[in-house]
């Protein structure tokens, strides 16, 4: 996910509701922009709260480039890619 508006928002809540109650088997899911999305939603108190469990903080990862991206996604399916 992009920074954006309503819609990728939605979007990003909606693949995290799917994948936080088992609808859908987990995919990475990726943020761009660290410092975007955590003005955004602050994550880490919505687990204080406890609106939402520690571990759907393992939900989603962030990265900056798409380097790290591919990274991330390489990674979550544990690809070779040397």
């Amino acid at each position: 996910m992009f920074p954006s508006g309503f819609g990728t928002l939605d979007e990003f809540l909606e693949t995290l509701t799917l994948i936080q109650t088992g609808k859908t088997k987990p995919i990475p899911v990726l943020l761009y922009g660290r410092d975007y999305w955590s003005r955004i939603i602050n994550f880490e108190a919505m687990a204080e709260e406890g609106v939402i469990n520690e571990a759907d903080l393992d939900l989603f990862h962030w990265v900056e480039t798409a380097e790290e991206g591919w990274r991330a996604i390489s990674d979550f399916y544990r690809l070779d890619c040397a």
